[in-house]
């Protein structure tokens, strides 16, 4: 408990005008696990302390009119003015069951696979998100998996939340410690709207089994959870923050988020970043089993069952990956 509030007491502290000292990473070589051997661009504290807690809130990282241009895409996204190639839209499970006709950004809980649009994938090349990913990742980078997410006020079910997760059970790469994401509040997120909630230290564990929660009010396709999670508020923290604000956080990091109690949405844009250097498992006879069948079902739904028969799960990785910066090696 001790630590949790420490922790919560560093982050209300964080000063958004105080920028980050480069320090050099040959100083520390032998104590750091998750970040980059040639990490350059964060201060000690702030490696000591991702090191410690599986992530790290960078204050004031993404400029309001870059927020604003991205927010104007998604809505033409929304409206239908623009057909992006591959990008997956998806809509609340609740509204989908009342079978509403409604159509824009009030039925819209997200997108996905936005990297073939320029416009929104410039945010994923922003120079000011790229230098902190390069410092989990190495110098080669790959955009793997890209979002921008859009909770609704909740429609009374519950379903804008979700469940308390591991990005690593949705990803068939590794090693876990060159892959990072980061999300940036595009409008003040806080616990009434829904903000992200983590378990520090939790990327020191192991990947553990998900699948969809049992939720009187349903689940969001592909919001799977932690089988048998039981939360505790002394262990958590709710990562309240301000438009561009940015966090960094490792793949096996506990984290979900919220309901939105407001009458407004809250929007996210984020990107999962892989070094190129990574590779592609099998995760046959593992517990990402059950995300690969259901990954592999919809591709199917997409492109029939003959086209579909001679796709893995990594192939449909690696047809979504797009080099970032640097050499495209494996990935």
């Amino acid at each position: 408990m001790e630590r949790i509030e420490q922790i919560r007491r560093h982050l209300a502290s964080q000063d958004p005008s105080i920028q980050c000292s480069p320090t050099s990473a040959g100083l520390y070589p032998s104590q750091y696990t998750y970040t980059s051997p040639d990490c350059d661009v964060l201060s000690k504290e702030q490696r000591d302390f991702y090191e410690a807690n599986g992530f790290l809130v960078i204050r004031g990282n993404v400029s309001k009119a870059q927020l604003e241009k991205y927010r104007r895409r998604f809505q033409q996204i929304c409206d239908g003015e623009v057909q992006i190639p591959g990008l997956t839209v998806m809509k609340d499970v609740a509204l989908a069951k009342k079978g509403t006709t409604e159509k824009g950004e009030k039925v819209v809980t997200k997108i996905q696979q936005f990297q073939y649009d320029d416009d929104l994938f410039e945010y994923c090349c922003l120079p000011e998100i790229v230098k902190y990913v390069k410092a989990f990742t190495g110098p080669n980078v790959m955009a793997m998996h890209t979002m921008l997410i859009n909770k609704p006020p909740d429609p009374g079910t519950k379903t804008s939340r979700h469940p308390m997760h591991q990005d690593l059970h949705y990803f068939p790469f590794r090693p876990a410690e060159k892959i990072v994401c980061a999300w940036t509040a595009m409008e003040k997120v806080h616990r009434d709207n829904g903000c992200l909630v983590v378990v520090p230290g939790t990327h020191k564990g192991e990947l553990l089994e998900h699948d969809y929660p049992d939720w009187e009010g349903g689940v969001n396709k592909m919001y799977h959870g932690i089988k048998g999670y039981k939360p505790s508020a002394n262990d958590r923290i709710w990562l309240e923050m301000e438009a561009g604000d940015t966090v960094f956080f490792h793949p096996i990091l506990l984290h979900g988020s919220g309901t939105n109690n407001t009458n407004g949405f809250r929007k996210a844009i984020s990107c999962h970043y892989a070094g190129s250097d990574c590779h592609y498992i099998d995760v046959k006879g593992t517990s990402q089993e059950v995300i690969a069948k259901e990954v592999l079902e919809i591709a199917e739904a997409k492109l029939g069952k003959e086209a579909a028969a001679a796709i893995k799960f990594e192939d449909v990785w690696s047809f979504r990956a797009r080099l970032v910066t640097g050499e495209k090696i494996n990935m």
